[in-house]
């Protein structure tokens, strides 16, 4: 049997929790129990309310497509390795180097960057450039799935005891998974549900503290909170928000008291699926008469439409200001954006999406500045992997590391986080192709994010269980 670091951590927290529980005569099902020994679990987080929201780029985003070379030197060997044209132009998957000007990167403060490195944004991307110049944009230099510090040795050892690697490397379904757990496909858990679990101490309502726009996903699993799942229009209704069986909505009032009375036999799992059940009918109306009460002047449609990254963003922002109408005062949302596994038409397809997420991102953010909590939520960026630096006639191919985005006030943004690559295929910080191998793991950059939500010190091995092979647990992105 496993027993965290945090449990003990929290086992004076447990048990004053369970002798409340008892002194009040709670004789709560199976999942509410579990729900109760989250409860107990003290959280340190203070000062009000704090929301972390996970954006999934799924497909493996092309980083080098993203966040591109601009100074002379490095802009050519990304154009020679990517078949741009002569004089610098757009030529195979390389974007031109005049289309780049508007948005150069200059940090806020003097960094020298590997090779003297400056960065540009994808053409598309002018709102997060924007964001960039207010230092509420920062970027995470590659950072990918590792289980210790690994050099291309390492990874070419046949020695996988002494040098382990993750599993399932350019992998999308064991990637996005390790990405979200630290497990391969099948992990029962994942970080940003963990990281509930602690939080839910902090929040009345503690359904409410993990939200899902993106449907089911191991990032918010956590070992008493699940992903309270919403879609882009508001609360998911039971049965799909029908209100008829048979044609009859008497039928339908009829099976749903059967469904939801306290007490319908001495069965167990009958008793608890009707329980369930009932909160799940309660908690989509407490949901509904909150989030629906709720106006935001920030718009979310981009040339009159609105995107599904959008519409997710949106939701979250509704969700978000009526916090305290839910009753939460700290929360974990994850959405999700498809169509990155860009083996062809990367010049194109990248466009379309990079200028809905860029759009989408900054609405979200300016409705955080609507709020008035713009420091009270971050927003960050995730993928299976990153690409390769070489073409493959019209895209690229799976990779490793990656480069990611965090964005809100509480930021020290206008600044790049990490150690910039080598633009070459050759670099012994590759391994073939120009696949990054990663200088920062996910771990340290989810232990940043989660130090900044309120999670302790000791509690970062049980949100991290590879926190303790790497030498720094804080990437300084936070002011």
């Amino acid at each position: 049997m496993h027993i965290s670091k945090m449990d003990e951590l929290h086992r004076r927290a447990f048990l004053k929790r369970s002798a409340q529980m008892g002194a009040m005569g709670v004789a709560a099902p199976f999942a509410i129990n579990m729900s109760c020994v989250s409860d107990a679990l003290a959280f340190t987080g203070t000062g009000g309310y704090q929301a972390l929201v996970c954006l999934f780029l799924l497909g493996g985003n092309d980083h080098d497509d993203t966040l591109i070379p601009y100074d002379d030197t490095n802009y050519n060997l990304y154009s020679a390795i990517r078949g741009g044209g002569a004089g610098q132009t757009a030529g195979g998957i390389a974007r031109a180097k005049a289309d780049l000007a508007a948005t150069v990167l200059n940090p806020v403060a003097p960094q020298t960057l590997t090779n003297n490195i400056q960065y540009a944004l994808h053409p598309a991307m002018t709102r997060m450039k924007a964001r960039w110049d207010e230092g509420r944009l920062a970027t995470v230099l590659n950072v990918g799935t590792l289980i210790r510090p690994t050099t291309l040795a390492e990874y070419r050892s046949q020695d996988k005891a002494r040098y382990p690697l993750p599993f399932g490397l350019f992998s999308h379904n064991d990637q996005q998974s390790v990405w979200q757990s630290s497990a391969p496909e099948g992990a029962t858990s994942g970080w940003g549900g963990r990281l509930a679990d602690i939080a839910m101490s902090s929040n009345t309502n503690t359904i409410f503290t993990a939200i899902s726009a993106a449907g089911n996903s191991v990032f918010l699993t956590g070992q008493s909170a699940i992903a309270y799942q919403v879609s882009g229009s508001g609360a998911i209704r039971l049965r799909n928000g029908n209100t008829r069986v048979a044609g009859s909505s008497v039928a339908y009032d009829m099976m749903r008291q059967i469904m939801m009375q306290p007490d319908p036999s001495t069965h167990i799992f009958e008793g608890e699926y009707n329980r369930v059940t009932k909160r799940s009918i309660d908690s989509e109306s407490v949901y509904s008469a909150a989030v629906n009460g709720v106006t935001l002047n920030t718009s979310f449609a981009q040339n009159n439409n609105t995107s599904g990254i959008a519409a997710q963003l949106r939701i979250v922002a509704r969700t978000i200001a009526a916090r305290q109408a839910l009753g939460v005062n700290r929360q974990v949302f994850f959405v999700t954006m498809g169509g990155y596994d860009h083996h062809d038409n990367l010049m194109g397809g990248h466009n379309t999406l990079l200028s809905q997420l860029d759009f989408a991102m900054d609405a979200f953010y300016q409705a955080t500045v609507e709020m008035g909590i713009a420091d009270k939520v971050t927003l960050f960026t995730a993928s299976d992997f990153g690409r390769t630096l070489s073409s493959n006639g019209d895209g690229s191919d799976h990779g490793w590391g990656g480069h990611h985005f965090v964005l809100g006030n509480a930021v020290r943004g206008g600044r790049h986080y990490g150690v910039a690559p080598e633009i070459s295929t050759t670099a012994p910080t590759q391994v073939g192709q120009g696949r990054l191998l990663p200088a920062l793991s996910v771990d340290q950059y989810g232990a940043t994010l989660s130090s900044w939500f309120g999670a302790g010190s000791g509690e970062l091995a049980a949100l991290f269980p590879n926190i303790g092979n790497f030498s720094g647990t804080n990437l300084g992105f936070f002011n």
